[in-house]
């Protein structure tokens, strides 16, 4: 598990290979991943969008944006998390993902970043 915290706010990170599938003539290796949100500052907290770079072994970029996850926009007071579930194929069976949630604090009503690290996804077949 992959974890950091920004500004109070811890994300984990959980990784999963799901399988190969075929798509348009070509192989797809699919990987799911869990993100689990953490507020462990003092203010209330919304989740407004979503960044994501999505790499695989080949050199290939994906860049994904979008408001909230899985259609939400979770609201986290002090101590409270959200868990969602998501996923991705690549084209190889190594990739890894990084990116970052544009967050409000209610509070100050300023927006910040939450960064999310680096996290692998790997075909356990592929691994030496």
């Amino acid at each position: 598990m992959v974890t950091q915290i920004t500004r109070g706010i811890k994300i984990s990170v959980l990784t999963s290979f799901e399988g190969t599938y075929f798509k348009n003539y070509k192989i797809h290796f699919a990987f799911s991943y869990k993100i689990t949100i953490e507020n462990h500052s003092k203010d209330s907290v919304q989740l407004m969008s979503r960044h994501w770079e999505i790499f695989d072994a080949l050199n290939n970029l994906e860049l994904v944006d979008g408001e909230g996850v899985v259609g939400k926009k979770p609201v986290l007071k002090p101590g409270e998390s959200h868990t969602y579930s998501s996923g991705c194929l690549l084209s190889s069976p190594f990739g890894a993902m990084r990116g970052y949630f544009n967050m409000i604090n209610f509070t100050s009503t300023r927006s910040f970043r939450v960064i999310v690290p680096s996290f692998k996804l790997s075909a356990p077949f592929a691994l030496n």
